[in-house]
């Protein structure tokens, strides 16, 4: 490979976390899945970083927890179903994250439609 090119692409690669968008505050009323997306992946030197990890988690376990207060113990009625043991709250997110990244067709749905979208299609229940 041409030295120039290498030397090209190392710096590309080091400079891509300096090219990751600010968290805007407009990104904290998350009325799409993009304003949710970009919360769970703000740049640890994002001056709204703690914020928004934290709004991230927050939004997802807080609609996950409804979810399940809503529909309790019957299995019947799940939307999904985890396996046994369940992914780590940290691994889920980080799993969703990813899902969302390859689904850009869903950027401006509703974010607890696509997080419930990526549940279904990643655990869903055997009949």
């Amino acid at each position: 490979m041409d030295r120039k090119l290498c030397v090209l692409l190392v710096m590309g690669v080091l400079l891509l976390p300096g090219l990751a968008l600010a968290v805007d505050q407009t990104d904290f009323e998350v009325k799409t899945t993009q304003n949710l997306l970009n919360l769970c992946t703000a740049a640890s030197g994002d001056p709204n970083y703690q914020a928004a990890i934290h709004f991230c988690h927050g939004y997802l376990v807080g609609a996950y927890a409804y979810y399940e207060a809503h529909h309790g113990s019957n299995k019947a009625k799940h939307l999904f179903c985890f396996p046994d043991p369940p992914p780590s709250r940290n691994n889920a997110i980080v799993m969703f994250v990813e899902w969302a990244k390859a689904h850009p067709q869903f950027m401006n749905e509703n974010p607890v439609d696509t997080e419930f979208r990526f549940l279904i299609e990643q655990w869903p229940c055997k009949k």
